[in-house]
């Protein structure tokens, strides 16, 4: 990992397309404006977290509520419907 010390208004920049520009350095945080080409992805890790989070639970079987509701004896069979 590089570690780099940058200033509001300086630069940095990885290979020939992308940019990063210290844009406002204030207590607890920092603004960064990033100039990169739209083929590569800019994603704030947590968002990503998310994205995973919900790919997961999108890929998970879903509880078939019929079977709750068998349990509680409110829907006769002649009256359930295929899930």
């Amino acid at each position: 990992m590089l570690i780099l010390r940058r200033r509001a208004g300086e630069t940095l920049l990885i290979g020939d397309d992308i940019k990063i520009t210290v844009m406002d350095v204030y207590e607890g945080g920092v603004r960064l404006a990033i100039d990169a080409p739209k083929n590569i992805p800019v994603l704030r890790s947590e968002l990503l977290q998310v994205a995973d989070a919900n790919r997961d639970a999108a890929s998970k079987e879903p509880a078939r509520p019929d079977g709750l509701l068998d349990m509680l004896g409110s829907v006769p069979d002649d009256k359930k419907q295929p899930l």
